[in-house]
């Protein structure tokens, strides 16, 4: 009896073993869950979640958002900056009826066609992006949809508060931020840096005088029914561009709609033959080499004959001219023999310390070089002394001139602000006593000369035209002119350099029918003159006679 006993006390002992066994595994898997539970509450609490979050639409966290750092004019205006868009994704598996989902998301998107959104709603992909950076409208609508499969992804938009008024200068970037022209592509490093987000790109436009600028030259273009036009405004002193303008322009906020011929920037990659305005460096760099004085002059009786070709003058007056009535009254014949004088060797050394035989060093990729003559003989010379068979940009034209007035000192041209540059030594091209008799000379050409409507009433100006005819297949058109004008005041002590150019102008019966610079390019200067000079705090002036201007005749020809 007691031996049995024994047996069944064992056997209840090894069945409640059991039990606690099996029950234990349950229990610590219990605690192993509340564990990793309370682990990851306390993980979300200190750092944050760390997985996808989502707005109302479920978005995936597929895109990571960054910062651009802003770009500012140099008063402190935000040009470009950035907000905050939501981009249209989807789930095509989630996705019940992919054609009535495309109807209706093609007529909120109107810019997106229904067959693409269509191809994408059908797609094997479990996401596939149909729109990035929806306006606030379209976001609504999409909203309403209710469609689960659709999802909303807030990314960072690059936005230009200004639309096209200085888009050649900014440039613009894609979908993704990625910079494709402008300083944007230009300063991408300094732009896309995180650690600089907080570090804007302070340029030297003035908005101000670029709205300026752009709206003078826009109705000068519509005026003259002309193919397009630029601009410049330069500190002649710094290099510093207050303005660019190239038109037709474009909307960087959506670029996508913008033609190859709105994104082409005149100033700075459009290379043309400019004309007269070489002149400015003829008459310095002759008076700089000493090969003529100002008293001294050039017989423009008669047309004068190279090998097989004819120069002739545009304004005759069929006499002996001094230096001033040469420059003045822009002779073709004065300047080719002045430059016969100085020497070809000279006048390519010249026009390289003017900056105008390489490319330019200036803060942007958009940028074309000079097209030099095949060959620079002694006819090519005398033609590039009056401005034909030498092409370069109007920002060579533009910072060469500013050397010739602001006592001879090249200062390269930068869309950079500059806060320090008096300690900068430039490079000296002509003396300071040759700039002042040029500061004189342009003075002269807009009050006795062809500039002559480029006149401010208070401001002193001084400058010149330039009217140059555009080469073809079989010579030079006629008819197809380059028409425009370098402008720089005060006259006597120039701060500022506008150069203005329309392309193809057409004559109207105002101007007689003409569309020389005179008429069509030299009132843009004066009119921006007028309104940017208090802008600028330039001081009005006195009107007192150039002292050179006994040294200019009445015509006398015959």
């Amino acid at each position: 009896m007691k031996r049995v006993d024994l047996k069944i006390e064992g056997a209840q002992q090894g069945a409640l073993e059991i039990a606690k066994t099996r029950l234990m595994i349950p229990v610590t898997l219990f605690v192993a869950g509340f564990v990793c539970l309370t682990l990851r509450l306390v993980s979300i609490g200190v750092f944050g979640e760390l997985t996808e979050t989502a707005n109302t639409l479920g978005a995936p966290a597929q895109e990571i958002i960054t910062s651009r750092a802003d770009i500012l004019d140099r008063n402190g205006v935000v040009l470009a900056t950035n907000l905050f868009a939501p981009s249209l994704a989807a789930r095509p598996h989630m996705i019940d009826d992919p054609e009535k989902a495309a109807t209706e998301i093609a007529a909120i998107l109107q810019d997106q066609s229904r067959t693409e959104i269509l191809n994408k709603l059908k797609s094997s992909r479990r996401h596939v992006w149909i729109k990035r950076k929806l306006n606030p409208v379209e976001t609504w609508k999409v909203n309403s949809l209710g469609y689960p499969g659709l999802e909303l992804d807030e990314a960072e938009k690059r936005t230009y508060p200004h639309g096209p008024l200085a888009a050649h200068v900014l440039g613009y970037v894609g979908v993704d931020n990625n910079p494709f022209a402008g300083v944007e592509r230009f300063f991408d490093d300094h732009l896309s840096d995180p650690m600089r987000a907080d570090e804007p790109l302070i340029l030297s436009l003035d908005i101000r005088i670029q709205h300026i600028l752009r709206d003078e030259i826009y109705r000068q273009i519509q005026k003259f029914s002309a193919k397009g036009g630029g601009g410049i405004v330069m500190d002649v002193k710094t290099g510093e561009i207050l303005a660019l303008t190239s038109l037709p322009d474009f909307d960087p906020n959506d670029y996508r709609k913008a033609s190859s011929e709105q994104k082409f920037n005149r100033v700075l990659q459009g290379v043309y033959e400019l004309g007269s305005g070489f002149k400015a460096f003829t008459v310095a760099m002759a008076l700089d080499a000493g090969t003529v004085s100002l008293a001294g002059g050039y017989d423009a009786t008669e047309p004068l004959k190279v090998d097989r070709f004819t120069i002739r003058d545009d304004h005759p007056q069929e006499r002996w001219l001094t230096v001033p009535e040469i420059f003045t009254y822009s002779s073709n014949i004065g300047s080719a023999l002045m430059v016969r004088d100085l020497g070809i060797d000279r006048q390519r050394d010249y026009l390289g310390r003017f900056g105008l035989l390489r490319g330019l060093d200036i803060e942007i990729h958009e940028v074309a070089s000079p097209l030099l003559p095949g060959q620079w003989e002694e006819l090519e010379s005398m033609t590039i002394s009056f401005g034909h068979g030498l092409a370069v940009t109007p920002m060579h034209l533009t910072n060469g001139i500013a050397s010739v007035v602001n006592g001879g000192k090249f200062a390269p041209a930068t869309l950079l602000r500059q806060d320090n540059y008096r300690g900068r030594d430039y490079e000296q091209v002509i003396s300071n006593d040759v700039s002042a008799v040029m500061q004189e000379l342009m003075y002269l050409a807009v009050e006795t000369g062809t500039g002559s409507k480029a006149k401010v009433d208070q401001y002193t100006v001084g400058g010149k035209t330039g009217t140059a005819e555009k080469p073809g297949k079989r010579g030079y058109r006629r008819n197809d002119l380059i028409s425009s004008f370098i402008g720089v005041f005060p006259a006597r002590d120039p701060q500022y350099a506008i150069f203005v150019m329309l392309d193809e102008p057409r004559g109207i019966e105002e101007t007689w029918f003409r569309a020389s610079a005179g008429w069509t390019a030299a009132p843009v200067v004066g009119r921006v003159i007028d309104k940017i000079g208090p802008l600028l705090g330039v001081m009005p002036e006195e009107m007192a006679p150039s002292q050179y201007a006994d040294l200019i005749k009445v015509s006398e020809k015959k």
